[in-house]
């Protein structure tokens, strides 16, 4: 891919939370008491780096440019018991559906999910205490302080899941982009060649009464993604969070339900939890079926899923597409 995309699903960054300021070793001295004792202050505490949720975002485009994310340290403490001043913290804002791993472990350590939700990322270091703590009976004039704690660093990667209503899947040249325009806002590219569609475009579709609902094409899968083939499993992840899925079938299929157990069974290798979304067939390009045609069809796909006829080209069907979709996703959960 020449141009760069805009759409960054995973991006690495280099993080390092601020030290603690160290703690004081003063003692305060006037004019009529040169040995008043320690009053030492504590050290500030080291920034910490938080992870919050924003709505407005759909990429990590933004953090193309911050790879290094440096947090403040806390000052050191003062005599007259002054604290140090803290850290400013750090605040990296993400769209909804990031999950932060650590990039040595791989482990999962975050995971944004709502607007303005806040995580620590990375804790800074605490502030030393002053001498001033360590004044005892027997220990009139502590000469020590502790020193600031260290802040903590290292790599991380955020990683996107594309958080949307529903999941378009099909393999290319079903129609997924061109529906995809036709229906919402969005503008994919669209070409007849495979492979149109390299990164996950989303939508939003303007239903009835000033209600909508996300859409998102996710790139042809075909067969052997599941193995990490084509573009597989980088894009087979931006599925896992749709509540539904939509099987784009073109109406040439040579054989459309074969079709269909083909991209079941793609989803059913990444990941079996897939199958327990709710279903929604739409066979796309029907301008050109005649009724008779449509009811060979129709006795081919599977009993219990809904299925509708579409053409994006002629707007056929995509009313009642996107009233299947809305009754399906709002149905009472059972």
């Amino acid at each position: 891919m020449s141009e760069k995309s805009n759409f960054v699903d995973q991006i690495k960054v280099f993080c390092r939370s601020g030290h603690g300021g160290a703690g004081s070793k003063h003692f305060m001295r006037t004019k009529f008491n040169p040995k008043a004792g320690p009053d030492g202050g504590d050290g500030g505490r080291g920034a910490h780096i938080i992870l919050r949720g924003n709505k407005n975002l759909w990429t990590l485009l933004h953090l193309r440019y911050h790879k290094n994310i440096l947090a403040e340290n806390g000052e050191s403490g003062s005599g007259n018991n002054s604290t140090g001043r803290s850290g400013k913290d750090i605040y990296i804002d993400v769209p909804l559906g990031t999950i932060v791993m650590d990039d040595e472990s791989g482990e999962k350590e975050a995971e944004i999910l709502e607007d303005g939700q806040e995580i620590i990322l990375m804790k800074g270091g605490r502030g030393g205490l002053g001498n001033a703590h360590f004044a005892t009976a027997t220990n009139q004039a502590p000469e020590y302080s502790q020193p600031g704690e260290e802040g903590v660093e290292g790599f991380k990667i955020l990683e996107l899941k594309v958080l949307a209503d529903v999941g378009l899947v099909g393999f290319p040249n079903a129609g997924k982009s061109t529906l995809l325009s036709v229906i919402t806002a969005a503008k994919p590219k669209i070409a007849d060649y495979a492979f149109t569609t390299i990164n996950p475009q989303l939508g939003m579709v303007e239903y009835r009464n000033g209600r909508s609902f996300c859409i998102a094409d996710l790139p042809g899968i075909i067969e052997g993604a599941a193995e990490g083939r084509g573009l597989g499993h980088r894009f087979l992840r931006h599925i896992e969070r749709n509540s539904i899925l939509l099987f784009l079938i073109p109406a040439d299929s040579k054989d459309h339900r074969k079709e269909f157990e083909i991209l079941l069974n793609e989803l059913r290798e990444y990941n079996p939890e897939m199958l327990q979304k709710e279903f929604v067939i739409a066979i796309s390009k029907s301008d050109m079926l005649d009724d008779e045609l449509k009811v060979a069809i129709s006795k081919e796909m599977p009993a219990g899923i809904p299925h509708v006829f579409i053409s994006s080209l002629t707007q056929q069907g995509l009313i009642e597409l996107k009233d299947l979709l809305w009754n399906v996703m709002n149905k009472p959960a059972e």
